[in-house]
């Protein structure tokens, strides 16, 4: 039964989906060091809201943890980078709280342009100054949408019907298709800024959006701008803004974000004129806290049942179906890899896949996946899988290069795989059927030979008598023969060539000894394969 834990209050209805799922509940929120720790390495699944801090500390030893979901759409109190290498994948849960995060920037783009706060304040102390706050309307302005993720398009569109003018900058989103949302695109942030009445930023908390609107960005802005913030604190410069509110440059601010929550009492952004803000309120709907809640359950069941992914940031989406269809060609291609990672000698520097055929129309980012943890696991000293493998082969400075072909060769599906340590060393395999795993290839020889098990693996010098060597030394040792294939450079005798031996036990080094005492056999090595049908935990 999969364990989860709710580091954060989580809604009812996210906590019936688990229960229903028929998982264990650990419903803890509020846990921080050592206890949180200890209650993540013991579930297998977390969830966590903003309130919850998962840093690297929290993942060092991650025990059975093998996903998180965040009920939400930042995930800046996530330590991705440390969930990845130790293969956690991480999922958000963008569209369940959008339209409440777009509601809530109009709810303050209005409130800003009218006054609202402050002149419900003033009424309520008993004065009645209705000159005071003579607000503008928003028909006929222009809004500037800094992202255009789901929120900010959201955004753009009720702007929109408030006949405002929207401009758009996100360098990820293609012109043609910010004018499908009714947006004019521009290509630089700075190309956006002198043209707004208004300005709102809709962009996830990262290095590259970190203080986004700073000094020169604020200067570049048309004087008598308004600012927004419904995103994320830390987008925006908080003391740049202040100071600009109090000049006059900016003509007002609303703000439901800050860089430290709660922001202390004594900021300046908090007592500067003309300013709106709320305790970050983007999601905060009954209707948003339902979604992300079921969402985020949702998420982790299917992870930790079906093996799906969704809405992962720290690696590919895939869903059952995808994983199903290709969980033959995943088998294949770690095979492949172990094959590799046991004949390489050295470090490896290199690797190479070249798809042909039928698994060249698939995604193929998955299969070369699973050929890099068949390739690196038991290199390090922690699991490698599909989440983790190109980071950590990325970190031993290993170049992985990827190409398909849809045209069919030889075979009619085939995986390629080169891997260049010492020397370069060449495995192609192909599925014979829809089940049977084979090797097709090995070096410059073509073979037929299984991908299961204990394989011998000598190459030698092609001539009479050299089977029966081998099979007179292992009889009188007692390893028995499964199977054996032999490739030949040639179609004539007398040239290089390689056998490869499936053994039901492993030779011992005496047998070994003996095998390799015959002049024509050059080397000798053991590959321990998975047993037919046998696959790893993230592939069940």
């Amino acid at each position: 039964m999969p364990r989860v834990l709710l580091c954060d209050k989580l809604e009812t209805a996210g906590v019936e989906i688990l229960r229903k799922a028929g998982f264990e509940i650990d419903n803890r929120p509020g846990l921080s060091g050592d206890a949180l720790r200890e209650a993540l390495r013991q579930a297998d699944g977390a969830i966590v809201r903003s309130g919850t801090q998962l840093t690297a500390a929290e993942f060092e030893t991650p025990g059975k943890l093998r996903a998180v979901a965040r009920a939400g759409v930042g995930v800046d109190n996530i330590n991705v980078p440390a969930a990845t290498r130790k293969g956690i994948v991480v999922m958000n849960t963008p569209s369940g709280n959008t339209v409440s995060a777009a509601e809530h920037t109009i709810a303050l783009l209005l409130a800003l342009a009218r006054h609202i706060p402050s002149a419900d304040a003033s009424l309520k102390a008993g004065r009645w100054e209705r000159t005071k706050f003579t607000g503008t309307q928003l028909a006929g302005k222009t809004l500037g949408v800094v992202g255009l993720g789901r929120i900010g398009r959201e955004v753009a569109r009720r702007a929109s019907g408030l006949d405002m003018k929207v401009v758009g900058f996100d360098p990820f989103l293609a012109v043609e298709r910010a004018a499908q949302f009714g947006v004019e695109a521009v290509q630089r942030l700075e190309d956006l800024l002198p043209r707004c009445d208004f300005i709102t930023v809709h962009v996830p908390l990262t290095d590259a959006t970190r203080l986004l609107i700073g000094t020169e960005e604020i200067e570049m802005l048309k004087p008598g701008c308004r600012v927004l913030n419904v995103a994320r604190g830390g987008v925006i410069d908080e003391t740049v803004l202040a100071d600009a509110l109090k000049s006059g440059r900016v003509a007002g601010a609303a703000v439901d974000v800050f860089s430290i929550e709660p922001p202390p009492s004594d900021l300046p952004l908090l007592h500067a004129p003309n300013v709106v803000v709320t305790p970050h309120l983007g999601a905060a709907t009954v209707e948003a806290q339902e979604n992300v809640a079921r969402e985020a359950a949702q998420l982790i069941v299917e992870f930790l049942t079906k093996g799906s992914v969704q809405f992962a940031v720290n690696m590919a989406a895939i869903d059952h179906a995808e994983m199903s269809d290709a969980r033959t060609y995943i088998d294949l291609a770690r095979r492949l890899g172990m094959l590799q990672a046991q004949l390489a000698t050295g470090a490896i520097q290199r690797v190479v896949l070249n798809y042909r055929g039928d698994v060249a129309r698939r995604g193929t980012k998955l299969i070369t996946a699973a050929f890099l943890t068949g390739l690196l696991d038991g290199r390090f000293d922690l699991p490698v899988n599909l989440v983790n493998a190109e980071i950590l082969a990325s970190e031993r400075g290993i170049e992985v290069v990827a190409a398909s072909n849809p045209k069919k060769g030889d075979f009619g599906t085939l995986i390629e795989t080169e891997v260049t340590a010492a020397k370069p060393t060449l495995a192609s395999g192909t599925l014979f059927g829809n089940q049977f795993l084979r090797l097709v290839q090995l070096g410059q020889f073509r073979l037929d030979a299984y991908l299961d098990g204990t394989l011998v693996v000598m190459p030698h010098r092609d001539q009479p008598g050299l089977i029966g060597h081998i099979g007179t030394i292992f009889g009188k040792h007692g390893v028995n023969i499964a199977r054996m294939a032999v490739g030949r450079e040639s179609s004539q005798p007398g040239g290089e060539a390689v056998a490869l031996l499936n053994v039901d036990s492993l030779p011992s080094e005496e047998a070994r000894a003996q095998v390799l005492s015959h002049p024509a056999i050059h080397t000798l090595t053991i590959v321990r394969l998975p047993a037919v049908n046998e696959t790893p935990p993230w592939l069940n």
